[in-house]
C-alpha cells in the first residue's frame, strides 16, 4: 500500500501551474517536507518523448489518438516512478495529472468525460492525487498570458476560445465533484499569494515535523 502523498496542480494553459509547481517544493523543502517535482506528460523517457510528440504543432495528431497518447505516457509515469515513489513513503508534487485529460481531451476535444476517465483509470490503475490544487483563470486572462511570454504556441495553446472556455468550465465540474480532493485557489492573483494559498491548501498532507510556520 502506498504510504506516500500525491499533490497535483491544474488549471487552463497560462494559468501559472509550472510556476506554482516550482515555488511549491522550493518552500516545502524549506519547510522540512521536500517534495520531487515531476511533470506531465513526461517525468520518465517514454513519457518525455511521447510529450514532444503530442506538443508539436507541425504534427496532426486526431482527438482520440491525442488522448491515448497523453493516457500512454501517464501509465509509463505511474509504472516506472510514481508507484515506486509513494510505496516508499514519498511526496510527489506533479504539474498535472487525470484531471488534465478530463478537461482537455474529455471536455475541451469533446470525447466526454467519463469515456476519457475510463482510459486513464485503465492507464494509472485507479491512482488519484490526494489533494489537487486548481489554479483559477478566466481563458482571456490565461491566453493573455501565454502571449506575454514570447514564445510559440504549442498544439494544444493553438486552439481557439471555445475549446479553452470548455476545457475552463469542465475544471470548475470537477472541483465541484470532489470538494475533499479539490483546492481551488484565485491564480489572478500575485505570485506570492498563490503560493500562500497553496501551502495553506496542503498542510493537512504533510509530516507533522514539518516547520509550518
Amino acid at each position: 500500500m502506498a504510504t506516500g502523498r500525491l499533490i497535483t496542480i491544474e488549471g487552463i494553459d497560462g494559468a501559472g501551474k509550472t510556476t506554482l509547481a516550482v515555488s511549491l517544493a522550493t518552500e516545502l523543502a524549506r519547510l522540512g517536507a521536500p517534495a520531487e517535482l515531476l511533470r506531465e506528460p513526461g517525468g520518465v523517457e517514454l513519457s518525455e518523448r511521447i510529450r514532444a510528440l503530442v506538443k508539436d504543432s507541425k504534427l496532426e495528431i486526431g482527438s482520440r489518438a491525442e488522448a491515448l497518447l497523453y493516457a500512454a505516457a501517464r501509465a509509463q509515469l505511474v509504472e516506472e516512478l510514481l508507484l515506486p515513489r509513494l510505496e516508499h513513503g514519498s511526496l510527489v508534487l506533479l504539474d498535472r495529472f487525470v484531471d488534465s485529460s478530463l478537461a482537455y481531451q474529455g471536455a475541451g476535444r469533446a470525447l466526454g468525460v467519463e469515456r476519457v476517465r475510463d482510459i486513464n483509470l485503465f492507464a494509472t490503475g485507479g491512482l488519484t492525487a490526494d489533494r489537487t490544487l486548481l489554479l483559477r483563470i478566466s481563458p482571456d486572462s490565461g491566453r493573455a498570458r501565454q502571449h506575454g511570454r514570447g514564445e510559440g504556441a504549442d498544439r494544444l495553446e493553438q486552439e481557439g476560445e471555445d475549446f479553452f472556455a470548455a476545457t475552463a468550465a469542465c475544471y470548475e465540474d470537477l472541483a465541484l465533484a470532489e470538494p475533499a480532493r479539490f483546492r481551488v485557489i484565485d491564480a489572478s492573483e500575485p505570485p506570492q499569494r498563490v503560493l500562500e494559498a497553496a501551502i495553506d491548501a496542503v498542510r493537512d498532507l504533510l509530516p507533522s515535523s514539518a516547520a509550518l510556520t
